[in-house]
């Protein structure tokens, strides 16, 4: 823990291969995320007031598989630059970025039902 605040941990351009656990826990995100991109796959084709946040959610997921699994790989070859530790860095700070854009259509979907109520109230009154 104390290694992970320095400057040189981050910024070594020949990093020392991740440790067993962090492996196991790399894989394990990087099959959350293939199962999350299966999951919201199958989830974007239906007809819902969802359906853009499924869309949205499975571009981040499928886009953020492929990105992990290229660092992973870059990892277990031991590349000298494309394996330090700030890509992940950068990578992390990019999915929260990435991230923030789905909540907030996560967070329009009742506000949209309920305009949608209130159209369907409206139009049962039009002939």
């Amino acid at each position: 823990m104390q290694n992970l605040l320095t400057w040189h941990f981050w910024f070594n351009l020949r990093p020392e291969p991740l440790l067993p656990i962090f492996v196991q826990i790399f894989l394990g995100f990087l099959i959350l995320l293939l199962l999350a991109s299966i999951f919201t796959g199958i989830k974007k084709n239906r007809k819902s007031l969802y359906k853009i946040f499924w869309k949205k959610a499975y571009n981040f997921s499928i886009g953020n598989l492929i990105i992990g699994t290229t660092f992973f790989f870059f990892n277990y070859e031991q590349a000298a630059f494309l394996s330090a530790r700030f890509w992940l860095a950068i990578w992390v700070i990019i999915m929260l970025w990435w991230l923030w854009p789905i909540i907030k259509q996560y967070r329009m979907v009742p506000t949209k039902q309920k305009q949608l109520a209130e159209e369907q109230k409206f139009k049962k009154y039009i002939p």
